[in-house]
């Protein structure tokens, strides 16, 4: 594909909303990204994926440091589940071949709507506004939560698609953790687990550096306008976007496993 400057601006356009998106959610921008640059694009699969790593990077970083700046990642906690995402992530990879990914993303769907709708029923349930300080909530369910961590890196070494749908639904409905705290601290993971894998892509040349380069940077500038507005919105509010997100995601999965999409 030869990259015109109209090419160039759609790129930072498509980067924009995606890391909007990604810093709102704390899903990255990869299930925006990848699609859209594989369909509208022409971008080969392996490549679009490749761009996608780095767009995760680039969310993480736009993200991740304003959080961290304002108090709302818990850093304790992100690094403690990454450790098991890591390690779901390599069994992930090892257990690719063995398994139908058409049937895993199917039962995966079910998973992500289970969880929107959950997280639609705790949002009105509680009425009030979850507290996004630190200090004000209690980790529960700690041994859970790694588990359901594992299954989050699992399942982003067999699709492919991050693990941020299942992170922030772990901590925010298994282990108490606010929904603004649960989407600032899987932006601050994502980054270290994308960071690994996309090393692994540039190596074998999957990373064009022009298509990266625009598109990382609008998604830089799309985190960091994400983030502002995250701080400002109401948690039911970006709830009922992140479970909108879920949703969209399993018919996704779906039409995918339905048209072989998982075929390597």
């Amino acid at each position: 594909m030869l990259l015109t400057p109209l090419h160039l601006v759609e790129l930072v356009v498509l980067g924009f909303a995606a890391g909007s998106l990604g810093a709102l959610t704390g899903i990255g921008g990869g299930i925006v990204v990848t699609p859209i640059l594989t369909l509208f694009f022409g971008v080969p699969i392996h490549q679009a994926i490749g761009t996608s790593l780095c767009c995760v990077i680039a969310t993480s970083s736009g993200a991740a440091a304003q959080y961290v700046e304002h108090r709302l990642a818990d850093i304790r906690l992100g690094m403690t589940l990454e450790l098991a995402t890591t390690a779901g992530a390599v069994s992930g990879a090892f257990i690719a071949g063995l398994l139908s990914r058409e049937a895993l993303s199917i039962l995966f769907a079910a998973l992500l709507v289970y969880s929107g709708g959950a997280m639609v029923r705790r949002s009105l349930r509680d009425g009030a506004e979850n507290s996004t300080e630190p200090g004000e909530y209690r980790i529960r369910r700690l041994p859970l939560g790694l588990l359901g961590s594992a299954v989050a890196g699992l399942i982003s070494g067999l699709l492919g698609i991050g693990g941020g749908p299942v992170k922030v639904p772990v901590m925010y409905l298994w282990m108490d953790v606010p929904f603004k705290v649960a989407t600032a601290t899987s932006n601050f993971m994502i980054g270290v687990t994308a960071a690994a894998s996309a090393f692994v892509y540039y190596s074998r040349g999957d990373v064009r550096l022009p298509l990266t380069a625009a598109t990382a940077t609008g998604v830089f500038a799309g985190a960091s306008a994400g983030t502002y507005l995250m701080r400002r919105a109401s948690s039911r509010s970006l709830t009922l976007l992140f479970s909108i997100v879920l949703f969209g995601l399993a018919v996704m999965l779906v039409e995918r496993a339905a048209h072989g999409g998982f075929t390597e």
